[in-house]
């Protein structure tokens, strides 16, 4: 443990300070290059900001995970050799459907590619982990289902990958949200990984946290006008949710045994995700009942209802990441505890009371300043 201990930390260090010596020279060539996000009627931002900073985060994770595995094979510190390669076997197949993630989410960004090659791209990119050897074959007691036929599991997972991958570029809606709620998932995932013994997913999370922290510097702190702001665009969330849809699997792959506090690993898995999650079904549940399109963008998302209320941007981050932050924690005690069904029940209702609450309150906002605020 050790070992990986030191592992862990070099390979977030790594990937910390590649990322921070990237994306000031993204940021420099955008501006020389004239490539900026967009200013529309749906965007909260002002003044000219590239949206090019994802492209700092699959050469940062590539290269700090690869660099601390290829050391400790070359120094032979580990417990290497045939075992290691198999358990790397899914990280590969990870790592070629990220390259094609990665790749559409800077051609969306440059010039735009219609949602329907994105899906895709993204059902290509779920078959190929699960040909990875990662699928979901056991639901843990959610829906009272336990042990689920190859097939089944393999349509959840690639579903499960689309569904993330989406969740996350959906609600980058807000400087720091996307970034924010991947983070909590992130050490999440890394600290249980970690525990059970699961140090490779463990480092992948380690490295994938590491290439977010500087990024989530210059997209909060930044300044449009001193010309130091960054978005993440397509490009960033699709490759971090396709990294957190990874993780989810293969949290559902642990042994029970070696599972800390006898928590249920279908919370483990679902828990850190949950709330970019039930906020697109949300927002597609209400495109589609206003009969607009569900895959076009509008102004719906949690995020919105925060800024209608009144709340600045910073004020709006802070409580959501709270939020997710109390839903996550609320999860974890409470797994070990409550059949994972009622569970999921519990937090589905709890969203559902809470946007009828925001709702109640812009309402009421909306009558009192005589102004729509929000759709």
């Amino acid at each position: 443990m050790a070992n990986w201990t030191y592992n862990y930390f070099i390979g977030m260090l790594i990937s910390i300070i590649l990322t921070g010596v990237i994306i000031p020279k993204i940021i420099l060539i955008a501006f020389r290059k004239k490539l900026f996000d967009e200013i529309d009627e749906r965007k909260i931002h002002r003044g000219i900001v590239p949206r090019l900073g994802g492209i700092a985060f699959l050469p940062s994770i590539i290269f700090s995970f690869c660099v601390v595995i290829g050391f400790n094979l070359r120094t032979e510190e580990l417990s290497l050799g045939e075992p290691l390669m198999i358990e790397m076997i899914p990280i590969f197949f990870l790592l070629c459907g990220l390259m094609l993630m990665y790749l559409v989410g800077i051609a969306d960004d440059l010039i735009g590619v219609r949602y329907r090659g994105k899906f895709l791209l993204q059902i290509f990119t779920g078959t190929l982990l699960v040909a990875g050897g990662m699928w979901i074959s056991d639901l843990y007691g959610f829906l009272w289902i336990h042990h689920c036929p190859d097939w089944l599991g393999w349509l959840f997972s690639i579903f499960l990958v689309i569904y993330v991958a989406n969740s996350i570029n959906l609600i980058d809606g807000i400087d720091g949200l996307a970034s924010g709620l991947s983070m909590i998932a992130l050490i999440f995932y890394s600290i249980v990984f970690f525990l059970a013994g699961e140090y490779l997913f463990a480092l992948m999370a380690a490295t994938t946290l590491g290439t977010l922290i500087p990024f989530f510097y210059y997209n909060v702190f930044g300044h449009a006008e001193n010309h130091n702001k960054i978005f993440m665009g397509d490009t960033g969330s699709l490759t971090i949710g396709t990294v957190l849809a990874f993780l989810s699997i293969a949290m559902f792959r642990i042994p029970l045994g070696d599972i800390p506090g006898n928590q249920n690993p279908f919370i483990l898995a679902i828990a850190p995700i949950i709330l970019p999650c039930f906020d697109v079904v949300r927002v597609f549940v209400h495109r589609v009942r206003n009969g607009s399109n569900p895959f076009l963008p509008d102004k719906c998302h949690i995020h919105h209802k925060l800024l209608a209320l009144g709340l600045v941007q910073w004020k709006a981050l802070i409580t959501i990441l709270i939020s997710d932050a109390t839903i996550v924690g609320g999860n974890l005690l409470l797994s070990s505890l409550v059949q994972p069904t009622w569970l999921i029940l519990g937090d589905i209702t709890a969203w559902t009371l809470l946007n009828f609450l925001l709702t109640h309150l812009i309402r009421c906002r909306e009558r009192r300043l005589g102004i729509k605020l929000y759709n």
